[in-house]
């Protein structure tokens, strides 16, 4: 019988032979805080006298019953999957389980709000997770129509993908209280991993468009009770009304539901899930407090890219997760195109550029980089899978194409795609042959070289000039690693950039081409008068890393701060932390030059990026003996910069947040201290208590503040966020007892909700003297097989990476990972590809340090 991972051949396998019609689900959620009664009835048509099997993570299974023949549960079900032997052409299942609810944000999700101490439910089933609410063939190509009769406590709401019903009374439950049953209409055929239930006493936001198609689509915004007056609502209907009118444009098919629902909901895992009609958002995404320009933008993008999937992947679906990266990188291209074309984020390429490509190029230099199209054997490929290849390669990689054939001759191909393929599951050639079709471009070699090879070329400018400064040739070099030596075809621009009159670096000149082979000459800017600056992949078009020439890193390091541009600008910084990473260039030259520029920097998801990685470079980059006085020199300039912020802006709250988290000498802590008291102010600096929560946790790193203040604190501030946060400050304690006692309440008791588990392993981290993690080194290595092994892929995941020693960079810890993997072998991929990826983060530490000295 399959198990919990379902393998590409048995799906295949399975597809082949059935056919699924409908689902009747009916759920009982009155039934205590563990267990929900679940029961499922699937109408589907197979090849009489074949066996199959359908998927149902169970806690108890009371009966199955198929064509009228009850099924002895004990030899058909082993809790994961139920066994259906002798199918008749027409199939009727009647399943009736017992089900549990999560902690872990997989399944369906239990919350108690501390506020209000009211319950909330919502489900997350991409991958295989429906399988954990009802009996279901897992799998994307099996797609049917679901309908769901929920019976829970009556002053809650519920909402799924169809449009929520008037519910009807439905008695009491066992302690007398009062029920209510929901009774949904069935949805069109769609995949099971984007179907929904969110459950309790959600709060909404009613509003309401109207269609290309011109009907009217009722709009929700939804969110628990005690975060309701934190709701943006008025925005969030902004950007999904732009959204609406920019891809109905662009796709040629009016959005395909009937309803569109946003929830945020709580202890989420990821940013977002595009649940047809009903997509869910990661809760941080209702401000409490003041929060960063940046995060409003992020919060933007992922409207639009939950949206995108509206068409794309829930219209239309994967045949298997193979695509998935299809799936993913189209919604992310089409949200930045979006944003860039449709609403208020102008300049969302530059975020692009700075926050996910930097994402992609990490990914693809790591030893378990894959191809775009990756091989997917199994559920446990696909999860982790979910990576800067098949998100920020993928949507790097769809822009190239788009420059490639030409956005409008794109648009068409995606137009054909959605009118031929509506309903149904693809593959890549689908998509490909409409796109080959509209721009009249060969994309077979395309394909084979972009999407089916690994790795990430590096270009270079090869330029010699007369004595006069005029170009006499000109060519782009491109290089790749041995290990992946694909030679690629690239669409990009060359940019010409000159210091103007008023000091500021200006583009003189463009140039679009195309570049292939390792040496492409270009002999249309031979001629010309050599600039200050040249810019390869001008405007970003193209995905590859970029080597400045000399004459024009020189004028980069001097003049950085006076691009008239943020993108230009953006592709140097990017260019320069490449550099760093790779140990080309010393680690204290990127931190100088990150701090004598960002205070000029006027994009906030920039500023972010680039001090995200100043404090990498700090922790793991900088020369062991120099790292102690660079943080803190690093400190004091962040500290400048704050205090000549205009007030009120964004740099000036980056900028004080920065300071803290690297704050360390005893000034710098009393500087804390004063914030947080009150005894220092500055115009334009509100303390919220989002603020205050990392001040304080600056504190109790630094060994100012301890057990009793982070109590005393979260009796201040007794929410989620506040439980949250003090999870993640008294984590940071600086004691051995107290990363002892972190470590127990993940790895060995294991009862965290996934939410709390992850700020827990946030403030392990916080250490100012990595001897404290030490121990743990060997403690890491004795325990994940067996986390693995037992616990939900979520939460082993996240224990795998978090828990892994890599601030402990030494030859030490290679060495006890290279005994670890030794002894695993091959026998657990998933696992053995995250040792190995952390692995290489030490490895690249230790020879961006030798670089440094």
């Amino acid at each position: 019988m399959p198990g919990m991972n379902l393998t590409r051949s048995e799906a295949r396998t399975r597809a082949e032979n059935l056919t699924v019609e409908s689902y009747d689900v009916e759920l009982d959620l009155t039934r205590g805080e563990q267990i929900f009664g679940s029961t499922t009835t699937v109408r589907f048509q197979a090849q009489a006298g074949t066996e199959s099997f359908i998927d149902a993570i169970t806690d108890a299974v009371h009966s199955v019953t198929l064509n009228g023949v009850e099924l002895d549960p004990a030899e058909v079900s082993d809790g994961v999957t139920i066994t259906l032997p002798g199918l008749a052409e027409q199939n009727e299942l009647v399943v009736v389980a017992d089900a549990r609810y999560t902690n872990t944000g997989e399944g369906l999700h239990r919350f108690v709000d501390p506020v209000d101490h009211e319950v909330y439910l919502y489900s997350q089933f991409e991958v295989p997770d429906s399988r954990r609410m009802f009996a279901v063939f897992e799998q994307p190509d099996l797609k049917a129509s679901f309908r769901f009769r929920v019976t829970a406590p009556a002053h809650w709401d519920v909402i799924s993908n169809s449009a929520t019903p008037e519910p009807v009374d439905a008695g009491a439950d066992a302690e007398g209280g009062a029920r209510k049953t929901w009774d949904f209409e069935p949805t069109a055929k769609i995949s099971s991993y984007i179907t929904a239930l969110i459950a309790g006493p959600y709060q909404n936001v009613r509003s309401e468009l109207t269609s290309s198609d011109g009907r009217v689509i009722p709009l929700g915004v939804f969110a628990r009770k005690s975060l309701m007056q934190y709701l943006d609502a008025d925005n969030v209907f902004e950007l999904t009304r732009q959204g609406f009118e920019f891809y109905e444009k662009q796709f040629g098919t009016p959005y395909p539901f009937g309803k569109y629902d946003q929830l945020f909901v709580p202890e989420f895992n990821a940013g977002a899930m595009e649940n047809a009609g009903a997509v869910t958002f990661l809760e941080s995404y209702v401000f409490r407090s003041k929060v960063t320009d940046a995060l409003v933008e992020r919060r933007a993008i992922t409207i639009l890219h939950e949206l995108a999937h509206m068409w794309f992947g829930d219209l239309v679906t994967m045949r298997w997760w193979n695509d998935l990266w299809l799936n993913e990188s189209f919604a992310e291209f089409m949200s930045t195109l979006a944003a860039a074309e449709a609403t208020e984020f102008t300049q969302a390429w530059t975020t692009f550029a700075s926050l996910e490509k930097s994402w992609a190029y990490r990914q693809d230099q790591l030893p378990s980089t894959h191809p775009i199209v990756a091989e997917i054997r199994d559920l446990e490929d696909v999860q982790v899978n979910f990576d800067g290849i098949t998100y920020a390669k993928g949507a790097s990689v769809l822009r190239q194409l788009v420059a490639w054939v030409g956005q409008e001759e794109f648009m068409a191909g995606v137009r054909a795609y959605f009118g031929k393929h509506s309903w149904g599951n693809t593959e890549l050639v689908d998509l490909l042959s409409e796109l080959e079709q509209a721009s009249g471009r060969d994309l077979k070699q395309w394909s084979r070289l972009w999407l089916e090879t690994a790795g990430v070329n590096t270009l270079r400018a090869r330029i010699e000039t007369d004595e006069a400064g005029v170009i006499t040739s000109f060519g782009i070099e491109q290089s790749a690693v041995p290990d992946y030596p694909t030679i690629r075809p690239h669409r990009l621009a060359v940019g010409f950039y000159d210091l103007d009159g008023d000091g500021k670096l200006v583009r003189s000149h463009r140039l679009e081409l195309d570049v292939d082979g390792e040496l492409t000459e270009v002999a249309e800017l031979v001629g010309r008068q050599r600039p200050d600056l040249v810019l390869l992949n001008d405007d970003d078009l193209a995905y590859a890393k970029i080597r400045l020439d000399e004459h024009s890193l020189a004028t980069a390091t001097a003049h950085l701060k006076d691009f008239a541009e943020s993108l230009p600008r953006t592709l140097v910084l990017a260019s320069a932390w490449d550099a760093a990473r790779d140990g080309e260039t010393p680690a204290r030259a990127y931190v100088d030059l990150v701090l004598a520029n960002i205070g000029a920097e006027t994009d906030s998801s920039v500023v972010t990026v680039l001090l995200r990685q100043l404090a990498s470079t700090l922790a793991f980059y900088v020369a062991p003996e120099a790292q102690h006085e660079t943080r803190i020199a690093a400190a004091e300039k962040l500290w400048a910069l704050f205090t000549a912020a205009v007030p009120g802006s964004d740099s000036q709250l980056q900028f004080v947040k920065s300071f803290a988290a690297l704050a360390q000498s005893s000034e710098q802590l009393d500087t804390v201290s004063d914030l947080l008291t009150g005894s220092y102010r500055l115009d334009g600096l509100d303390i919220d208590q989002d603020l205050r929560w990392e001040l304080l946790t600056s504190l109790v790193a630094g060994g100012r503040l301890g057990q009793a203040e982070v109590d005393a604190e979260l009796e201040r501030d007794h929410t989620q966020t506040g439980q949250l946060a003090a999870a993640t400050a008294s984590a940071a304690i600086p004691t051995a007892e107290a990363k002892q006692k972190v470590w127990d309440a993940v790895v060995v008791e294991g009862s965290l909700p996934n939410a709390a588990q992850r700020a827990a392993i946030a403030g392990f981290g916080r250490v100012h003297e990595q001897s404290l993690l030490e121990p743990f080194r060997s403690q890491y290595f004795a325990a994940i097989r067996s986390v693995w092994a037992e616990k939900s892929h979520e939460i082993s995941s996240t224990i795998v990476n978090g828990f892994y020693p890599a601030h402990l960079v030494s030859q030490a810890t290679i060495d006890a990972t290279d005994a670890f993997l030794a002894e695993l072998g091959e026998e657990t991929p998933a696992l053995r590809r995250l040792v190995l990826e952390n692995r290489d983060g030490v490895l690249r530490a230790l020879k961006a340090q030798a670089a440094d000295h």
